[in-house]
């Protein structure tokens, strides 16, 4: 009998976990939850075509090639991905701290009518974009989402991030200030 309460106990316990994993909020906090610090790749990789035009959805358009000689964090996700929903608070208080000295490209390919909901929702002002042209090889190594690539002043790819990440730590911020003072 107690081998029988004790199984009844981990199924109950296992369909729990599984009733919060498919929550959207609770996948979002446990995706939150477990989510690292990035930190720099050893192995950098030139943009070698930085000419990319984006059309801003809720900012003006632009193209990368116009920010050389900056940091600049480009971002790709979506309103449906549950990953991407997650690091997004952390996102924006990254983008809090140094929209003034780093170019944040948060590119989507979703339609304003779709975001910007989303970002009213959550009180977002992050700059978001859809891409005009063909997005530099460099900056496209994954079909996931979100995916996020650092590029130092030099042009240089130093971060490659596939999946959330806690952007709102101690050693994000350090990773920033570094590239920043190069």
């Amino acid at each position: 009998m107690k081998q029988f309460v004790k199984k009844q106990w981990s199924n109950i316990i296992f369909v729990i976990l599984i009733i919060l994993l498919l929550n959207p909020s609770s996948k979002e906090w446990f995706i939150k939850t477990i989510s690292f610090s990035p930190s720099l790749d050893s192995k950098v990789v030139a943009v070698q075509n930085a000419s990319w035009e984006l059309k801003g959805l809720n900012t003006d358009n632009i193209n990368l090639a116009d920010f050389s000689g900056k940091v600049v964090f480009v971002n790709f996700w979506a309103t449906w991905c549950p990953p991407c929903r997650a690091e997004m608070p952390a996102i924006q208080n990254l983008y809090d701290a140094y929209k003034n000295e780093v170019v944040f490209l948060f590119v989507t390919n979703e339609s304003l009518v779709k975001v910007e909901p989303f970002l009213k929702k959550y009180n977002y002002d992050l700059p978001v974009y859809n891409s005009l042209t063909r997005i530099p090889l460099e900056l496209n190594t994954t079909n996931s989402i979100p995916a996020t690539y650092i590029i130092n002043k030099k042009g240089d790819i130093v971060l490659n991030k596939t999946g959330a990440a806690n952007w709102d730590s101690s050693k994000s911020f350090q990773m920033i200030d570094a590239l920043l003072s190069e």
